[in-house]
């Protein structure tokens, strides 16, 4: 399964989203992250994605290493998150009793 992020915040917040990006603790071993990538938009300021590719059985501790490692962005004037677990599409069908 993978877990996808998107952060945003506007052009004025940069520098201290890239001060707290330096401090993050590391990312657990039963993860893997793909990214994060950069884009920007004029509704959004810069914008962030990064995938965690990890073990269903380890979505619970998944979801709360991102959701601790996000609080470390709050009070960055801006800032947004949205954090979703995604399954393959075989999981999917599993938990549709199809598969």
């Amino acid at each position: 399964m993978v877990i996808i992020n998107r952060m945003s915040y506007p052009p004025e917040s940069a520098n201290q989203m890239a001060k707290r990006f330096l401090e993050a603790p590391q990312i657990p071993d039963f993860m893997t992250r793909r990214g994060p990538y950069v884009g920007s938009n004029v509704s959004d300021g810069i914008t962030i994605v990064a995938f965690y590719e990890l073990d269903n059985a380890r979505l619970a501790e998944g979801m709360e290493f991102i959701g601790n490692y996000y609080t470390m962005f709050f009070g960055v004037p801006g800032f947004k998150y949205e954090i979703t677990p995604h399954f393959d599409v075989a999981e999917g069908l599993k938990m549709l009793g199809m598969g």
